[in-house]
């Protein structure tokens, strides 16, 4: 968790970042803009989540499987993030 609070700030400012790609989203459907303006609003998104999944992910990958823990709690990690990775990519 210190990698989180470490980055906090930036964290944020990326999902303010996210919020905003939302919001034109949901703007262009309302403006009943044309199908591949909002294709590429939804791939805007997309890829700002990817982007902050990545960066999280690093940090916990680091902190949580690295040398200062212990075999056993390395290996639950491992199975808590398999369980995440697949929900994400599903």
């Amino acid at each position: 968790m210190a990698h989180i609070v470490a980055n906090k700030d930036k964290l944020l400012l990326r999902i303010k970042k996210i919020k905003g790609q939302i919001s034109a989203l949901e703007k262009a459907l309302e403006d009943e803009k044309d199908c591949f303006k909002v294709l590429q609003q939804i791939s805007a998104a997309r890829g700002a989540i990817t982007s902050l999944m990545a960066e999280v992910l690093d940090g916990h990958i680091k902190e949580h499987l690295g040398n200062s823990v212990s075999q056993e709690q390395r290996e639950q990690e491992i199975a808590n993030l398999t369980s995440l990775l697949k929900s994400f990519f599903k």
